[in-house]
């Protein structure tokens, strides 16, 4: 007896279920992430609608409620305040019971409220989408059943399941926990994997926290976007508009002092101008950690305790623990070249920091931490500072308004690469 309206081989079973989990994926990144919680894009209502359905079908997960939590992680990153931390609560309580942290915080009114605005709140999302979650959830299992027979419950449960471990465990705790960086945000976002096929892109985490309004997330040549490509497709059939991509550092190998183009680039690229500066001191940074282990007696300290030292080297002191802090202090105390490049990196990140300075004395700023880099006696701190000199926008010019707040610059639109 026929108990199901598909007939599929075990492999055709194994294809449609992945097939469903990765239009949810797909839904994920491009209408509740990039959309509605960053504005990356904008979709036409039938897209946007389309998706609001299948989600509300698969995972029965409200956008307000989504949106609300994402935005909030963004804004409070790595404190007590951020909703799914594995800095704070652990990587197995993220990884594990990431979807009990989501459930906990959607609970949330002020969350809800100060990061939830500007999501869908017509006639069918209070009425139906919001208000009967598990309803979405319940029909699908009934379409699963009927199209595949029995077998379709535990194609239902793989659908269920997939979001909650991949999205609120894979990337909010994987993706802050293990991985490769390109930029240096004040964080520990990393890029899971090069190549976002499985996570529809949002395995390129660090990337994201790097440009967070940026509807692709792939950095560099090598790296792939699976969603950027369902984008760019919606695009191209215009039901979907690009808002903002992450712009690439400009070069002009003839400049010899800093401008406004110069300070433009440095403040829109701030967090891949901190990874290179990394980079660049990261060989002169070993080289006299140790030179400090060896001088280092067993009766004075445990010499092992300075290796994490390059990595603090690249964190706000403020907001290290005391016992991290205190090993800081330590090999700062010790090494005048360590002591010169941490605070020079510490200036530097001030010059994009809330000031009252008006652009030229912003320019001015730039130009002079160039000059003391380049005379401070360490000689990849000369090269870093001649690179920064060549940095440059396309435009060469940067909003007087964001100079005279201090504030960083809204992302350049649409811009190709």
């Amino acid at each position: 007896m026929q108990l199901s309206l598909l007939d599929l081989p075990w492999w055709g079973l194994v294809l449609v279920t992945l097939g469903l989990t990765h239009v949810t994926i797909a839904a994920v990144t491009i209408f509740l992430h990039r959309h509605q919680a960053h504005r990356a894009l904008e979709l036409h209502p039938i897209a946007s609608h389309c998706f609001r359905f299948w989600l509300w079908l698969t995972t029965g997960m409200v956008t307000r409620e989504w949106a609300a939590i994402h935005r909030k992680h963004h804004a409070h990153c790595e404190t007590s305040k951020d909703p799914h931390s594995p800095q704070i609560h652990g990587i197995r309580k993220v990884l594990f019971e990431g979807t009990e942290l989501y459930r906990l915080e959607s609970r949330n009114a002020e969350t809800l409220e100060r990061y939830g605005r500007g999501t869908p709140d017509d006639w069918i999302e209070r009425n139906l989408y919001a208000r009967h979650t598990r309803l979405g959830i319940g029909v699908m299992l009934v379409i699963d059943v009927t199209l595949f027979g029995p077998i379709g419950l535990s194609m239902w449960a793989v659908q269920m399941l997939w979001i909650p471990f991949f999205a609120a465990g894979v990337i909010n705790g994987v993706g802050h926990y293990w991985g490769y960086r390109n930029f240096a945000p004040n964080d520990s976002s990393s890029n899971v994997v090069p190549w976002g096929i499985l996570i529809g892109g949002e395995e390129l985490h660090n990337n994201h926290h790097a440009y967070v309004t940026s509807a692709r997330l792939a950095s560099k040549w090598w790296e792939f976007d699976i969603g950027w490509m369902y984008i760019r497709i919606l695009e191209m059939i215009h039901l979907a508009k690009v808002r903002n991509v992450a712009p690439r550092i400009r070069y002009n190998a003839s400049k010899t002092r800093c401008d406004a183009g110069t300070l433009q680039a440095v403040i829109t690229h701030r967090y891949e101008v901190l990874a290179k500066f990394a980079r660049f001191l990261r060989a002169t940074a070993v080289e006299e950690l140790l030179s400090l282990r060896f001088n280092t007696t067993p009766s004075s300290a445990d010499a092992r305790a300075l290796d994490p030292v390059k990595y603090l080297l690249q964190r706000d002191a403020k907001g290290l623990p005391e016992k991290e802090r205190a090993v800081l202090d330590q090999a700062l105390h010790s090494s005048t070249v360590l002591s010169t490049i941490y605070s020079m990196r510490q200036e530097l990140i001030g010059l994009w920091g809330r000031s009252p300075a008006s652009k030229e004395q912003l320019v001015k700023q730039l130009e002079d931490w160039c000059r003391r880099a380049e005379q401070s006696g360490v000689g990849a701190l000369r090269e870093f500072a001649r690179t920064l000199r060549r940095y440059d926008s396309p435009t060469g010019e940067m909003s007087e308004s964001a100079c005279l707040r201090g504030r960083i610059p809204a992302l350049p639109q649409a811009r190709r690469a």
